[in-house]
C-alpha cells in the first residue's frame, strides 16, 4: 500500500506495516465522490492550506474492548463516526489495528475546515477589520465591509503624524494633508474564526466527544452482555483519590517480554504500589474516625446489646432443639433444621457485630470498658430476659436455659474472665463482712 505526498514529490510505501485489520473513509453528503480515496482527499485538504504550520487533521486513537470480537468493533467505529463526526460535517479517515490480539485500537483522522453545500471548503478564519463611523469602531470582514461601507464605514490606516505613527480613515487624514506609512488597514490580530471550527477545537467540544465514545462502547459491551464499563471522565471528577496509570504502549510491553525494565511500565508499577499503600491508609483513617465517633459509653452500650442479642438468640436455639428432640415422628425436622439454620447465621453476625466493636474499643482503657459494661449488665440481661418471655409461645422460661446461654455466650465471645469479675464484688463483700464479724467475736 503506497501513498503519494503530491506538495513535495514524496510517496510513502506502507506495505510492511502489520496488523491493519479494517479502513475505511468517511465522507458527509456535500463532500466530492473522489474523496474516498485517502490519497485524493488529504492531498486536496493540504492543497487548500497556505500556512506553512497549518494543521490538517485532528487525530482521535480510540481504544477498542478486546471482549467485542472484529465485526462487533468495526460496527462500533462505523456508527460513532457516522453519528459523531460524519453528521457534524466532517471527513473521517479510520485505519483498525490489532497486531497481536491484544491491542484493538482505532486511528481516526478527522478533517479541520467545515464543508460548504458545494463541497468546497469553509474559512478557518476570516480577516476582520476595525472599522470606525463618528468616533465608533467595530469589526467587519470583506463580505461585511462592502454593505457597511455604504453605510459610512471606513478602514483605519496608519499615517504619519511627526515622527509617530497612528490609524486614522482616509478622509479625516486626507482633509490634514498626511501621509499613509502602510497599505494594510487596521484589523483584529486573530480575525473572525468561522464559529463550526471554533465549537470544533473548544474544550467543551473534546469532552463531549469523550463522553459520546463512551456511552457507544458501554452501549456496545452492555448488548454483548458484558459487565465491564468504561468512564471518560478523569480520577477527580470521579473523586477517586488514586493515581491514574500511563498508557504503556505495545513497544514498552515489548521491551518488557525481552527483559528490560521499560520507563512506563516501571512507573505504572510504582503507581499501582502507592494506590496500594494510600488504600490502606484510607481504610486505617476510616476506622479510627469510626472509633473517634463513638465514645467509651456508647461502644460500652452496644456491645452489651450485641452480647444480649447473642444470649436471646442461643436460647432460642437451645429451645428449638428441645423441639426437634420432642418431635418423634420426624414430622418437622425440616422445619427445625431451617429455624437452626437461620439462628446460627443470626448468632454469626451479632457475634461479628460484637467482634468489630472490641476492635474499635481497643482505643480505650481496658478496664474502665470493662467496668462501664458491668454495669451495664444486669439491665441487659434483665432485658433479654423479657425478650426470651415476650418469643416463647405461653411466657414460661426455663431459668436453666437462660443461665445456659449466658454462659454459651460469654465462652463464645471469650468473657469468661468477665464473669468472673462480675462475680468478685460480690465476693469481696462476703469477705469483708465475715472479716467484721471475726473482729466483733475478738471483741
Amino acid at each position: 500500500m503506497a501513498r503519494q505526498y503530491l506538495p513535495l514529490g514524496i510517496q510513502h510505501d506502507y506495505t510492511r506495516k502489520g496488523g491493519l485489520v479494517w479502513e475505511h473513509v468517511f465522507l458527509p453528503r456535500m463532500a466530492p465522490a473522489e474523496w474516498n480515496d485517502r490519497e485524493t482527499l488529504w492531498n486536496a485538504v493540504e492543497a487548500n492550506e497556505k500556512a506553512k504550520d497549518s494543521q490538517l487533521a485532528r487525530e482521535f486513537i480510540v481504544a477498542l474492548p478486546v471482549e467485542l470480537d472484529a465485526d462487533v468493533q468495526v460496527e462500533l467505529l462505523t456508527s460513532f463516526i457516522q453519528n459523531v463526526f460524519v453528521a457534524d460535517g466532517m471527513c473521517a479517515d479510520v485505519s483498525l489495528h490489532d497486531t497481536d490480539g491484544h491491542n484493538p485500537h482505532a486511528h481516526i483522522l478527522v478533517t479541520m475546515r467545515p464543508l460548504n453545500g458545494d463541497g468546497t471548503w469553509q474559512y478557518k478564519t476570516e480577516k476582520e477589520y476595525l472599522c470606525v463611523r463618528n468616533g465608533e469602531e467595530r469589526g467587519f470582514t470583506a463580505a461585511e465591509f462592502k454593505i457597511a461601507k455604504a453605510e459610512g464605514w471606513e478602514k483605519q490606516y496608519q499615517y504619519k503624524i511627526g515622527k509617530k505613527k497612528t490609524y486614522m480613515v482616509p478622509s479625516e487624514a486626507e482633509a490634514q494633508g498626511l501621509e499613509r506609512v502602510s497599505k494594510h488597514p487596521k484589523a483584529t490580530r486573530y480575525g473572525r474564526q468561522n464559529p463550526i471550527t471554533a465549537r470544533w477545537n473548544s474544550k467543551e467540544q473534546v469532552v463531549a466527544w469523550r463522553a459520546a465514545w463512551a456511552d457507544a462502547v458501554n452501549h456496545a459491551l452492555e448488548r454483548k452482555g458484558v459487565e465491564a464499563h468504561v468512564d471518560h471522565r478523569s480520577h477527580a471528577e470521579r473523586g477517586i483519590d488514586e493515581k491514574p496509570t500511563v498508557h504503556e504502549g505495545a513497544s514498552a510491553r515489548r521491551m518488557e517480554q525481552m527483559g528490560f525494565v521499560a520507563d512506563r511500565c516501571e512507573l505504572n508499577r510504582e503507581i499501582r504500589a502507592d494506590n496500594a499503600l494510600i488504600r490502606e491508609l484510607k481504610a486505617l483513617i476510616a476506622k479510627l474516625m469510626k472509633a473517634v465517633k463513638m465514645t467509651l459509653a456508647e461502644i460500652a452500650h452496644a456491645m452489651e446489646q450485641a452480647r444480649q442479642d447473642i444470649i436471646v438468640l442461643t436460647y432460642g436455639l437451645f429451645h428449638n432443639r428441645k423441639g426437634r428432640e420432642m418431635d418423634v415422628t420426624g414430622q418437622f425436622q425440616e422445619r427445625y433444621d431451617a429455624a437452626d439454620a437461620v439462628l446460627t447465621q443470626k448468632i454469626d453476625r451479632a457475634k461479628a457485630k460484637f467482634d468489630d466493636l472490641r476492635e474499635q474499643a481497643a482505643t480505650y482503657e481496658r478496664d474502665e470498658l470493662t467496668d462501664t459494661r458491668l454495669a451495664l449488665r444486669q439491665e441487659m440481661e434483665s432485658a433479654a430476659h423479657d425478650r426470651i418471655k415476650r418469643n416463647i409461645k405461653g411466657g414460661k422460661v426455663s431459668i436453666r436455659d437462660y443461665w445456659s446461654s449466658i454462659a454459651d455466650t460469654d465462652s463464645l465471645l471469650g468473657e469468661s474472665g468477665m464473669a468472673e469479675r462480675r462475680r468478685e464484688p460480690r465476693r469481696r463483700e462476703e469477705r469483708e463482712r465475715r472479716q467484721r464479724k471475726a473482729e466483733e467475736w475478738d471483741r
